[in-house]
């Protein structure tokens, strides 16, 4: 018999395994499955890059006769209802597992207690909601898209010592290190897509790509708020927007996203009217950049979901934050903290520690070299 100590030691391992392919399971959710049979693991699986075959049925090929009698560890509910495979629920069964336990249910209507209902109609003992918060964690993306219609929104900000994001007209300003840059690039290639406003998108000329070593070939879609088709024909982005996509999405925002707030951060002066948006428009999609048109940023999230992203990363300029905060689409929020002074003509960063809304806890703080990342999550 295992102990509660064992089963949340090996459900824990599950999760840890499930987060190998995060971001690369498509519309599937990245799943992880641990068998355990007197006490030790006899395999392990996550789901396959691009979605298919799942966790479940992996782990039993991999055990094969010796998974009769054992203990599977799985972090959703198996799934029920038939596709390009049969039903990992179904496939437990015949591989003659003696027990299953389950970290979250499955919101999928397809599957919610169906996957138990086969596998206690065939007298597996079954057991849920083990480390269920650290199970949701992991699945945040899957979940959201299941449940709100929308992906996980994830809002990354990097605070100077003195409360700035940015220095007016200088574009990209390095306020954390090299540490802590690599962690926001291995978090870019864990997401669907990224998002940055119009004045960001012109004051840094970004990429917005994955540039780590091995996770190049993961870089997100890129994504820039645009009413008036003003980003630059050459931008980085324009320029490889036929390598990695782009979006200019024409979305309404909260009519207090940012009060008072400069030109540099939210719409440029001089936009495009009328036949100069329009010629504008035609330019941009020659250029290979997707348009997007949406009446709100929540429809516009509707979108990206239904088109089967299931995490965004809010990266770029006050005003996008802002936005996405006053319109309670604001999921995480990974605050970096940095010593390093900004001064002068510094941009004031929309959020520090002590404006984090009461909803959000505070769910770890990580340290990279001589930064601090302090990161926030609101429940499901």
């Amino acid at each position: 018999m295992t102990t509660r100590a064992d089963d949340e030691r090996f459900m824990a391992r599950a999760i840890e395994v499930s987060l190998r392919h995060q971001g690369q399971t498509l519309t599937n959710p990245s799943v992880g499955c641990v068998l355990v049979k007197d006490g030790k693991i006899i395999a392990e699986a996550v789901t396959a890059i691009g979605g298919r075959p799942h966790a479940e049925r992996q782990a039993l090929e991999m055990a094969g006769e010796a998974a009769r009698g054992a203990t599977a560890y799985v972090t959703l509910e198996p799934c029920s209802h038939w596709g390009k495979t049969p039903p990992c629920a179904n496939a437990l069964v015949e591989f003659g597992v003696a027990r299953v336990v389950v970290a979250v249910d499955d919101p999928d209507e397809r599957v919610s207690g169906r996957g138990y209902a086969i596998l206690r109609d065939a007298g597996i003992a079954v057991e849920t909601g083990l480390l269920r918060r650290e199970g949701e964690r992991a699945l945040a993306g899957y979940l959201t898209r299941q449940v709100r219609k929308r992906p996980h929104v994830i809002l990354k900000l990097a605070v100077s010592a003195d409360g700035m994001i940015g220095r007016k007209g200088e574009g990209q300003v390095a306020i954390t290190g090299p540490q802590a840059r690599h962690a926001v690039h291995e978090l870019r290639a864990r997401c669907d897509c990224i998002l940055v406003g119009i004045g960001t998108a012109i004051a840094d000329d970004p990429e917005l790509t994955v540039r780590v070593e091995g996770l190049e070939d993961r870089s997100p879609v890129r994504i820039v708020l645009d009413r008036h088709f003003e980003l630059p024909l050459t931008s980085k982005l324009v320029k490889t927007a036929r390598e990695v996509p782009v979006i200019v999405a024409v979305a309404a925002l909260p009519p207090s996203a940012l009060p008072g707030i400069s030109p540099l951060e939210g719409e440029m002066p001089g936009r495009a009217e009328g036949g100069n948006a329009e010629s504008k428009r035609q330019l941009l999609t020659d250029a290979g950049v997707q348009i997007l048109e949406a009446p709100t940023l929540e429809n516009l999230l509707h979108i990206l979901a239904e088109s089967g992203m299931s995490e965004l990363l809010v990266e770029g300029g006050a005003f996008a934050a802002k936005s996405f905060l006053e319109a309670g689409l604001v999921d995480r929020i990974m605050l970096f903290e940095s010593p390093v002074v900004i001064g002068q003509g510094g941009i004031e960063t929309p959020l520090c520690r002590a404006d984090i809304p009461g909803d959000y806890a505070l769910v770890s703080e990580t340290t990279y070299g001589p930064d601090r990342c302090f990161d926030y999550e609101r429940p499901l």
